[in-house]
């Protein structure tokens, strides 16, 4: 990882892991899901609020764990507002592969919200400590779950 971007990677994971943002359980949600990672014990619960239409007009979390769960979950929820089911699906599968996969580019991107994918960008950092991989995802995975009726979602 350049230089540059890593010294980003460690900015952003620790303001968003000390200043996690929407961390609350917003009234008005009417989905969600518990997310576990047995590995290192991180805990997370996504809240939506979607309207008819699927239209997720407020997403939130609580929840405990490392640096890297609550700054991906954080992140997560200032993305994903305003989106549709099939953009929030297709938003995590891009940023699963920004994780996962070393020759992965944003131009490969199914998502149409390149921003987003431009700020998630920064996380991709954990390709490079796979164990990391699960604890960055965590909160995707719960939200996934949330949206197919909810119950829990592991990392395993």
């Amino acid at each position: 990882m350049e230089d540059a971007l890593r010294d980003l990677y460690q900015e952003v994971i620790l303001d968003h892991g000390k200043h996690p943002r929407n961390h609350r359980h917003p009234p008005e949600a009417n989905r969600s899901a518990r997310g576990y990672n047995p590995l290192c014990g991180d805990q997370v619960t996504v809240y939506l609020a979607a309207d008819d239409s699927g239209c997720i007009q407020d997403v939130a979390f609580e929840g405990q764990g490392c640096a890297i769960s609550i700054a991906s979950a954080s992140m997560m929820t200032e993305v994903l507002r305003g989106k549709t089911e099939t953009e929030a699906r297709r938003l995590f599968d891009d940023f699963h592969r920004l994780c996962t996969e070393n020759d992965f580019t944003l131009d490969q991107a199914e998502a149409e919200d390149r921003e987003a994918l431009e700020r998630l960008q920064v996380l991709s950092g954990v390709r490079e400590f796979p164990v990391r991989v699960k604890c960055a995802t965590l909160a995707w995975h719960a939200m996934t779950s949330a949206l197919s009726g909810g119950g829990e979602a592991t990392t395993e």
